[in-house]
């Protein structure tokens, strides 16, 4: 038995890939003999990092501290992957989660001033020290400021109709009147290419301050005051509102789109960059999941995404999940797993994800086994 375990992050609980060391653990116990290749998969939020970390051999984590969303120093890190026949001086991932997410604020949302700026620092890390290609995850972020932060970081000066620079945040998009690129820093020379697991545009009814902004704490009065200060950036900038996938991240899809940048569903891109294809030809079982599986988990969705390469290859996959809701199909997954059931309610199964996991993956050891 060859088990490929490729799990998403269960968010703000355990990280894709010590996710995947918890069901080995458990996998091990109930079957000793089998072999087990970890393969922790992201849609470009959290644990993107530690999903290419895992699976790309020689990477390296490059320290840097950025300005959090929060406006504080944060230590973060980017990664440097190998070089490759594309990517002659390597590859710099770099995440918006670690560096200007929403878990960063602990739970203290800044609605207004919340920003993307530290996400803009570390690529430029990145930048300065002359890679080839950038891959940016830019899933979980806690503002809504179109990525005019990250832009700022990058060279580009907003101003307001006097030529005073703005705020950072929704805040500053009250008054941004102008946008000089003139200072904008160069791509790589490779593509940069942005991991996303959202479709939605920049303004309406399904862009990003109606959608998302009441997660980073936009009451409706802050959704329209929002909606209106991306509205007035999207004329200042050199790419298309409309686009899907710019209004990811609080608009930080629509500011990489400005750059030049290349938006692609982050699962995908993610699966083809640590060789999960290739992983499963091989494979007799694999094993998928995250924090919350549900009727939005077919739109772009890691577990999803393997799921589909799975059946391709004629690999049976079972779920792992630390729920399982009512309105989720789990008709297409040969096993299926609630941590939340195993442990008794979802609190339990938070306090201890790592635990519930081991018992998970013994659970489909025995279960996949038998079967």
């Amino acid at each position: 038995m060859r088990v490929v375990l490729a799990p998403d992050s269960f968010k703000g609980s355990i990280a894709a890939a010590d996710a995947a060391a918890a069901l080995a653990a458990g996998w091990r116990a109930a079957t000793p003999e089998v072999e087990l290749v970890a393969r922790p998969m992201a849609d470009g939020g959290e644990g993107t990092l530690d999903a290419f970390a895992a699976a790309i051999q020689g990477s390296i984590r490059m320290p840097v501290t950025v300005t959090g969303p929060h406006g504080r120093p944060v230590a973060a890190s980017w990664l440097l992957l190998p070089p490759t026949a594309d990517a002659p001086d390597g590859t710099a991932v770099v995440e918006l989660a670690s560096t200007s997410g929403i878990e960063l604020l602990a739970g203290d949302l800044l609605p207004l001033d919340a920003h993307s700026r530290g996400f803009g620092e570390a690529i430029a890390a990145a930048l300065d020290h002359g890679v080839s290609r950038l891959v940016l995850g830019i899933g979980s972020s806690s503002s809504t400021d179109g990525g005019t932060g990250m832009l700022t970081a990058l060279g580009v000066r907003f101003a307001d109709a006097e030529g005073r620079p703005i705020s950072l945040g929704v805040r500053g998009l009250d008054s941004v009147g102008s946008a000089d690129l003139a200072g904008l820093r160069a791509r790589p020379v490779g593509e940069v290419v942005v991991l996303t697991d959202v479709t939605n545009p920049l303004l309406g009814a399904s862009g990003s301050a109606a959608v998302f902004g009441p997660q980073k704490g936009l009451d409706p009065a802050g959704v329209e005051r929002g909606e209106a200060g991306l509205r007035r950036l999207a004329e200042l900038l050199p790419a298309d509102p409309a686009t899907p996938g710019a209004g990811a991240a609080g608009g930080v899809g629509f500011g990489l789109l400005a750059w030049g940048a290349r938006l692609v569903p982050g699962a995908a891109e993610v699966a083809d960059l640590i060789g999960l294809r290739s992983a499963l030809a091989t494979a007799s079982h694999v094993v998928t999941g995250e924090g919350s599986f549900d009727g939005q988990s077919a739109a772009g969705k890691a577990p999803t995404h393997v799921a589909a390469l799975a059946a391709a290859a004629g690999v049976p996959v079972a779920l792992v999940a630390g729920r399982i809701a009512p309105d989720a199909d789990t008709s297409g997954f040969a096993a299926s797993v609630s941590l939340t059931d195993l442990a008794g309610s979802s609190a339990a199964a938070m306090a201890d994800p790592a635990r519930w996991l081991r018992e998970a993956g013994s659970a489909l050891a025995r279960s996949l086994s038998e079967g």
